[in-house]
């Protein structure tokens, strides 16, 4: 059978680096109340002028190198942000133009913090049908640029970066040894959408900023991404004795121990950058996996899960073997 596997990762991060002593001058906090709240220490914004399509093609650029490929040997590339260059077009096709990319196509996926995992099961369900061979996912956002900076609840939570992988068509016997993505596990329930969401839009002309009901994403975010994760290990025919690592969405070290242990996974086979980056959004996973990948600890034939919630509330997983 048709499996879709990694052929190269790349990440980028932008070279302004904000520690938590930043905020220490404009809010009533201190690095330490950041630290024991969320486990970050530091995080990236983006440069005056410099766009989620930007931080997105640098990072295509690295995974291309990392896989020995150019651009023209794609034959698709899903973005997945919530933080687009403009209303339309997509940054996806923006991405394509700026490395140089003159074929096949090109879209955006928006499911906030999910979204990296969301563009994983289309670029996974492209190739399986056979509508591409090869396809690089993209997560990127500048979420820097829709914090409100006197909410101390949520401004000192996130970062910008992007991070890409590529996927291209192989074969498997079908078992779980298969390299490849395994399986996949997709929710969402419009009905949380007041814990978490931008209040502003294209429809109310206004760009919004980020609202949290921090205790409510808590109390929903463990409990969805350990079962997420175990329906798509589930679906794979694995367990979490077989698991090499677990790359979460980087959102806040609390989430990512109680649902490790929630999936009875040691924090020992956890990749943790969040101390680094801060709340990347949909960038998260796929910058995890490229780090992960040039720390040396994932290698080829490592059993990986990946899961992550975002606003929606939109949560989902992804089982692959490296």
């Amino acid at each position: 059978m048709i499996r879709a596997q990694i052929k190269g990762v790349g990440h980028y991060l932008p070279e302004n680096v904000v520690s938590n002593a930043h905020f220490e001058k404009t809010l009533e906090t201190t690095s330490d109340w950041i630290v024991s709240r969320s486990g970050i220490e530091r995080r990236h914004f983006a440069a005056e002028g410099e766009t989620t399509s930007n931080l997105a093609a640098h990072a295509a650029r690295a995974a291309l190198a990392d896989a020995g490929l150019e651009a023209s040997d794609l034959d698709a590339l899903i973005v997945a942000t919530s933080t687009a260059d403009l209303t339309f077009p997509s940054a996806a096709t923006m991405v394509q133009h700026q490395i140089g990319m003159n074929n096949g196509f090109a879209f955006d996926v928006q499911a906030v913090c999910a979204g990296f995992v969301f563009a994983l099961a289309n670029a996974n369900a492209l190739i399986v049908s056979g509508q591409a061979k090869r396809v690089m996912v993209i997560g990127a956002e500048t979420f820097s640029r829709i914090m409100d900076w006197s909410d101390r609840g949520t401004c000192v939570l996130f970062g910008d970066g992007a991070g890409a992988l590529i996927l291209e068509a192989g074969e498997g016997a079908g078992t779980s040894g298969d390299r490849g993505i395994l399986s996949t596990d997709l929710n969402s329930d419009g009905s949380h959408r007041d814990i978490l969401y931008v209040d502003g839009g294209v429809s109310t002309k206004t760009t919004g900023y980020l609202r949290m009901e921090g205790k409510e994403v808590f109390r929903h975010a463990v409990e969805k991404l350990a079962a997420t994760a175990t329906t798509a290990m589930d679906k794979a025919g694995v367990s979490a004795e077989d698991i090499d690592w677990v790359v979460p969405h980087q959102a806040n070290i609390r989430i990512i121990k109680g649902t490790a242990k929630k999936m009875n996974v040691p924090m020992e086979n956890v990749i943790v950058t969040v101390q680094d980056h801060g709340n990347t959004s949909a960038a998260s996973i796929p910058l995890a996996l490229s780090v992960g990948k040039a720390s040396g600890k994932i290698k080829a034939g490592d059993l990986i899960v990946t899961e992550a919630i975002g606003g929606g509330l939109a949560w989902g997983a992804v089982v692959l073997r490296w």
